[in-house]
């Protein structure tokens, strides 16, 4: 990492955290070496780039204005070195790929293998976080696209579309939920649709804020008119499945781990399309970003993933 990019990331990291302890930990060097480190960038610009009279540490003004101007410096570094690396005849390059710990199981478990194979000269890396923070990671050029569920939040980010995802209610097993299994041919779902008189008062498990989860569940009740209790929340998905399969509560989930993953005690299945629109799963990116050879190598492979 030359110096300028080190700059950027430790300073980024630290505001980031808020904290000069959690940055350095995240950066894999001492605390008190960052903030040496920080001090001689202060010392040279002339300015404190963090006000730390209080916790967490937050960017002063020339920080903010530091931090800004070195961001685009190193967007258009980097465009720089993809432009010249394009025009060689090897696809070659660093990749980073946005992704939940959901997706990274499911399509980029996929995906990684056919990329090694067939573009031995592409590095992957990978920034998991929350929907929201997966938006933040594409528009602020930290991912050069995230794997996220559309509409995104941002108007200066652009998609691809991948594929769209039914959403599902798992409960547990033993739960009362009628006698018979209904189905709906107009929903076009192999899931059963469900008497929601039989979820009014039950316990919810609750994805926490940042997920687009939590977002299905305020609708859901809205929709239904019940009144659930949130027995806990998570930020994990497959948490939620393999507690609703207990008996914890009720949960949200996407078909796509229904099926890919079989926890202890399989929760019953029903489809939500009465009441939520499925998913659209998109690749997204900063707007007039400059995709390199890499980027639509990658693209390319996780896109034939999916089908």
């Amino acid at each position: 990492m030359d110096s300028e990019r080190r700059e950027y990331e430790y300073i980024r990291m630290i505001a980031e955290t808020g904290s000069f302890m959690a940055a350095a930990e995240k950066l894999y060097i001492t605390q008190p070496s960052l903030s040496q480190f920080i001090r001689r960038i202060e010392h040279h610009i002339g300015a404190d780039l963090f006000d730390r009279s209080h916790q967490p540490v937050t960017l002063t003004e020339a920080g903010r204005i530091y931090l800004d101007v070195e961001g685009k410096i190193q967007e258009l570094c980097k465009v720089r070195e993809q432009r010249i690396q394009d025009l060689g005849h090897t696809v070659s390059g660093t990749v980073c790929i946005g992704s939940s710990n959901y997706r990274s199981s499911t399509i980029l478990a996929r995906a990684i293998p056919l990329i090694n194979e067939r573009y031995p000269y592409i590095d992957i890396r990978l920034e998991e976080g929350t929907t929201r923070e997966l938006e933040d990671f594409a528009l602020q050029g930290k991912t050069d696209f995230s794997i996220a569920v559309k509409p995104v939040g941002y108007s200066g980010l652009d998609y691809i579309e991948l594929f769209k995802e039914e959403l599902l209610l798992a409960v547990s097993p033993v739960w009362d939920m009628g006698e018979k299994m209904i189905y709906q041919e107009a929903l076009h779902s192999q899931y059963p649709v469900f008497d929601s008189r039989y979820l009014d008062g039950r316990p919810f498990l609750v994805m926490k804020e940042g997920q687009e989860l939590r977002h299905s569940f305020f609708s859901l009740i809205d929709a239904l008119a019940i009144s659930p209790t949130v027995a806990l929340e998570t930020r994990d998905m497959a948490t939620a499945q393999t507690l609703a399969g207990i008996g914890v509560g009720a949960a949200i989930v996407p078909s796509g781990l229904a099926a890919a993953h079989v926890p202890a005690v399989t929760p019953r299945y029903f489809t939500l399309r009465s009441y939520l629109d499925d998913w659209d799963v998109v690749l997204t990116y900063k707007k007039g970003r400059y995709l390199s050879k890499a980027d639509k190598a990658v693209i390319g492979v996780i896109c034939e993933a999916v089908q």
